[in-house]
C-alpha cells in the first residue's frame, strides 16, 4: 500500500518542481539572508538586524548587521555553486515553524462523512500533496502528524523527505491507536454489515496485549511516534465528547511498548478523567486538553507532560456546528459544547505554569490558517514571545529534535521564514509569512510561491 500511494503522490506533482527540489544544495550553494529583525526563541530576544548565512542548506554564519555579500559570492562562485542575496527589508526572521498537531491526509468538508465511502486511499494521498503545500508556504517547516486513515502520512512523509513534493518535514504517527467504539474506530456510524470488527493492526485495542501488538504494528509500518484516543472526540459518530475510553493499564502498556521502540506518545483527551489517566499512564503530550481541571494541570506538571491546546479548531468547529448539514446532528452538538471552553482552558493551563507546545488540530479546518493559533494563544493570555516559542523550541523539544530544530544557529538545518514588521508587536503577522526556506530551499519570497 505505501509503495502504490508513493506512486500516486509522484504523478501528481510536475517535473520542474521535482527536479528543483532534487537539485538542491549542489557544490556550495549559498544564500545570504539580510533581516531587518530576528527572533531569537532561545534567549526570548528579538535581535536587532542580522545577516544569516546559509551554505549547503546548513547556517554557516550569523552576524549582527548587514554586512557585505561580496566575498561570499565570490567563494560561490569559485567553488562552482549558486549564490542568491534576499533583503527581508522590514521583515523579522525566525526559525521555520513547527505545528504539532495536523492530519495532513485530509480536510474539511460537509461531504466528508460520504466521501469515506467514495474516496480510495490513493484520492486521499494525492491531495495530501496539496495540503502539505500550503502547509510549508504558511511557515511550518515541520509537523507531527497525529493519525490518518491507512498510513499516507508515512507514504507523504517519505515522498518529501525523497524531494519529490513540496512540504513541511512530517513526524507521523501513522493510525491513531483507541478502543472498539472509541474516537479511533474508523467504522463509528457505519451500518453492522460495514462495520466489521477492527483490531490491534487497524489500531483498534481493548487489552494490554492488544496495545503491545498495535505498538510493534506501527513500528512495521514506519512511524515515528505512537497517537492514542483515550477519551470521546468531537467529530466521531458516537454520543460523547468527553468520556474515557481507556483503562490506565491499556496506557499503561502502550505507552511501555512505544518507549521499547523509541516512540513519543501523545493522547487526544478532551475529558478530565481521560486526560488524569493518560498522564498517570506515561504519555508524553495530551491534545486538546478541553475539560482539563486543576488536578489535570497538577499532575501535568508533576509529570513534565506537554500540553497542545488546538483553539483554532475548537474555534471552527463551533462556527461549523451553526450551519445546517455541514456535520452529523450528534457531531454538531459536541462541536458547540467544546468550542467555548478550550481557549480558556488553554489560557488557565498558561496561568498554573504547564508545559504547552504549539499545535492546531489542521484538517479540523482548512490547511494553510494554522498561524491563526498565535492570535488565540495571545488572546488566552500568553505573551507574544511564548507563543513563537511554543510553535520553535517548544515544539522542538516535544518532538524530541532539540538538536535539529526550533532554533537557528549555526550548523543547523536552514529552517527560516519571515513575516513583514513586528509580529511581538502584531501577532496577526504571523499569518502573513512572507518568506519561507527550509533545508536552505526558497520555497516562498516576497509572499509568492519561489517554486
Amino acid at each position: 500500500m505505501t509503495a502504490r500511494v508513493a506512486l500516486a503522490i509522484a504523478a501528481a506533482l510536475s517535473l520542474p518542481t521535482a527536479i528543483a527540489a532534487d537539485a538542491a544544495h549542489t557544490n556550495h550553494d549559498v544564500t545570504v539572508l539580510h533581516c531587518s529583525r530576528m527572533v531569537d526563541p532561545v534567549a526570548g530576544k528579538l535581535l536587532g538586524e542580522t545577516t544569516l548565512v546559509i551554505d549547503s542548506g546548513r547556517v554557516k554564519e550569523i552576524r549582527a548587521g548587514a554586512v557585505d555579500d561580496k566575498p561570499y559570492r565570490d567563494a560561490a562562485a569559485a567553488a562552482g555553486g549558486n549564490y542568491a542575496l534576499v533583503n527581508l527589508a522590514d521583515s523579522t526572521c525566525m526559525p521555520g515553524l513547527i505545528d504539532a498537531h495536523t492530519h495532513l491526509t485530509s480536510e474539511t468538508s460537509p461531504t466528508g462523512y460520504t466521501d469515506q465511502f467514495r474516496w480510495n486511499t490513493a484520492d486521499f494521498a494525492i491531495r495530501s500533496t496539496v495540503y502539505a503545500r500550503r502547509t510549508l508556504l504558511a511557515g511550518f517547516t515541520a509537523v507531527r502528524n497525529v493519525g490518518d486513515g491507512d498510513n499516507e502520512s508515512i507514504a507523504l512523509r517519505n515522498a518529501i523527505n525523497a524531494g519529490i513534493v513540496p512540504g513541511p518535514r512530517i513526524f507521523s504517527a501513522g493510525k491513531p491507536i483507541g478502543t472498539t467504539g472509541g474516537h479511533a474506530d474508523p467504522t463509528d456510524g457505519y451500518r453492522m454489515t460495514l462495520a466489521g470488527n477492527p483490531d490491534a493492526k487497524d489500531g483498534i485495542i481493548n487489552s494490554a496485549d492488544d496495545a503491545y501488538k498495535a505498538v510493534r504494528q506501527h513500528y512495521k509500518d514506519g512511524a515515528d511516534l505512537i497517537k492514542i484516543m483515550p477519551s470521546g472526540g468531537v467529530l466521531d459518530e458516537s454520543s460523547s465528547v468527553d468520556n474515557a475510553q481507556m483503562t490506565i493499564d491499556e496506557i499503561k502498556a502502550v505507552v511501555a511498548a512505544a518507549h521499547d521502540y523509541g516512540f513519543t506518545v501523545a493522547a487526544h483527551a478532551h475529558g478530565a478523567e481521560a486526560i488524569r489517566r493518560a498522564v498517570l499512564g506515561g504519555v508524553d503530550s495530551i491534545e486538546h486538553g478541553t475539560f482539563m481541571n486543576d488536578e489535570d494541570m497538577k499532575l501535568m506538571k508533576e509529570h513534565g507532560t506537554w500540553y497542545v491546546p488546538t483553539i483554532i479548531a475548537g474555534k471552527y468547529v463551533q462556527e461549523k456546528a451553526s450551519v445546517p448539514g455541514y456535520y452529523p446532528a450528534q457531531v454538531a452538538a459536541k462541536a458547540r459544547q467544546v468550542g467555548p471552553l478550550i481557549q480558556a482552558t488553554a489560557g488557565k493551563a498558561y496561568k498554573a505554569g504547564v508545559k504547552i507546545a504549539f499545535g492546531t488540530d489542521a484538517a479540523v479546518y482548512p490547511h494553510g490558517q494554522n498561524a491563526k493559533e498565535f492570535q488565540y494563544m495571545v488572546e488566552a493570555g500568553m505573551p507574544a514571545m511564548f507563543v513563537l516559542q511554543a510553535a520553535t523550541t517548544h515544539a522542538a523539544e516535544l518532538l524530541h529534535k532539540q538538536d535539529e530544530l526550533g532554533q537557528i544557529a549555526v550548523g543547523r538545518r536552514a529552517d527560516v521564514i519571515a513575516v513583514p514588521g513586528n509580529p511581538l508587536d502584531d501577532i496577526t503577522l504571523m499569518q502573513k509569512v512572507n518568506f519561507v526556506m527550509k533545508d536552505g530551499v526558497v520555497y516562498k519570497e516576497a509572499g509568492k510561491e519561489a517554486l
